[in-house]
């Protein structure tokens, strides 16, 4: 553990509870089913490693506290924290009586599968804390459905969601930025919503610590909690979001395709692109679990196309040698090439990117005249996809540990799983900048070490850029 882990400082997040009235969990009368209840004095390490050095494999953030997730990936912000986070779970103690209470749940931004799993889960949760039939409101396609008179609120019961998470999408429905946020708090506020429960990512999370803001200063009491939603996996902190693993599972039948596309061809070339704007760990999981990846270009590693020791040369000699190659590429990858100057945001705040797999295409025609390229672009199938069991699993346990922090008089805060743990984390900490790869940290070098790739760098390439000399 780090020096700063002997302290018992705690990244606290915000509560209601001096504006509410304490009252015992109706599970208190079977000790929570036999499981018993969690204290608010329980904590969860966020750092599980002491580095010896600044040299140690992984030792990004010298100086300050790093945080490695479970595949040894590292968080790329280095700001200091204390060494606690607050154990999500059941309280004995809660704050608000069942009976009266009234939620809202909404999702928010792109697709990702185990979004109705989240929703399934948070109704049936609540219903069993005791939360009346009717008092639960689906907000229809993101923050807008709060004012849009065009989508009103369904009601959400048991009888509503069964079944919902067979299926891939939201019923909900969902959008991306452009909140009002002042007639979202006049919608809580009329509508007397004790709890909003949003299922976002940084987008979306940001919406709701914009939202939790403008109640405090319009005097609005409301727990509002995020289950934090990244098909890109890119929340910082967390160590997977929902739907990754499916994701990864779903990315690999596109590799899979595009190496029988390959092989059969003479000299095939299979390209994959994939979903990562900032970050590129579907693709670098995708690309180690399928084993048929010879390349593999993310946003955090730059490449140069040409040269002795660029992209081509490589590829090239893939070719010569086993007579095809499968390329996998995210989207956010060679953007420095592809964009020139400042790039425009969308409505979540997400860059506008090129299409970087359009043009590899172009690029690799030009180039390798006499090869045969396919090209697959899976994108908006794997964000459509029903989730995989751990990931069903692992929804389920979200919503719960998000019910429970609203009945337990939280706010503003997330939960996510923290070194094999259920924490509760303050939005603001989580949604500073997206989680990227460590190009430098042990999942990366066992990709390029487990496929041979060495780094697409150029002599014209600065020395700061380059993650490491290829071997």
């Amino acid at each position: 553990m780090c020096d700063a882990d002997q302290s018992d400082e705690v990244l606290e997040c915000s509560t209601v509870r001096d504006r509410l009235e304490p009252r015992p969990s109706p599970w208190v009368i079977n000790n929570n089913l036999g499981g018993g209840f969690v204290s608010d004095m329980d904590k969860v390490a966020l750092t599980s490693m002491k580095f010896a050095s600044g040299s140690s494999a992984g030792a990004t953030c010298v100086g300050s506290p790093p945080h490695p997730d479970d595949n040894g990936a590292m968080d790329q912000v280095c700001v200091p924290l204390p060494a606690w986070g607050i154990r999500a779970g059941a309280r004995e103690t809660i704050y608000y009586n069942p009976s009266e209470t009234n939620v809202a749940i909404v999702t928010c931004g792109g697709l990702c599968p185990g979004l109705n799993d989240v929703v399934q889960g948070l109704v049936r949760k609540l219903e069993d804390y005791g939360v009346p039939e009717g008092n639960i409101l689906g907000i229809r396609y993101g923050y807008k459905g709060f004012y849009d008179r065009r989508h009103k609120p369904i009601v959400l019961t048991r009888k509503v969601v069964e079944g919902i998470q067979l299926a891939g999408g939201t019923i909900l429905g969902t959008s991306r930025g452009g909140a009002d946020i002042r007639e979202i708090v006049k919608r809580i506020d009329m509508w007397a919503i004790d709890m909003l429960f949003v299922i976002g990512g940084n987008g979306g999370n940001a919406g709701a610590a914009a939202i939790q803001k403008e109640c405090d200063r319009a005097g609005v009491t409301c727990s509002i909690i995020s289950a934090p939603k990244s098909i890109d996996n890119d929340i910082l902190l967390i160590d997977k979001c929902f739907g990754f693993d499916t994701a990864v599972e779903e990315a690999q039948r596109a590799l899979m395709a595009a190496k029988v596309e390959a092989t059969s061809a003479f000299k095939g070339i299979g390209l994959v692109k994939l979903m990562g704007r900032q970050s590129g760990f579907i693709t670098m999981q995708a690309s180690m679990a399928s084993g048929v990846v010879d390349v593999c270009l993310i946003p955090e590693v730059p490449f140069a196309l040409k040269g002795p020791k660029g992209l081509f040369a490589y590829v090239e000699k893939v070719l010569e040698e086993r007579g095809h190659c499968v390329m996998c590429i995210a989207e956010g990858a060679g953007q420095d090439i592809l964009a020139a100057g400042t790039q425009d945001t969308d409505l979540s705040g997400n860059p506008i990117l090129k299409d970087v797999g359009l043009w590899m295409r172009t690029e690799l025609k030009s180039h390798f005249k006499d090869a045969d390229i396919k090209y697959i672009d899976p994108s908006y199938m794997i964000r459509s996809t029903p989730t995989i069991s751990a990931d069903r699993i692992y929804c389920k346990i979200l919503a719960h540990n998000a019910v429970h922090a609203a009945f337990a008089g939280y706010t503003e805060c997330t939960v996510g799983l923290v070194n094999t743990h259920y924490v509760y984390l303050p939005i603001p900490v989580v949604i500073q900048a997206p989680r990227r790869v460590d190009p430098k940290g042990k999942t990366w070098n066992r990709l390029r070490a487990s496929i041979g790739m060495p780094n697409f760098v150029d002599e014209e390439v600065p020395a700061e850029c380059q993650a490491y000399a290829p071997a």
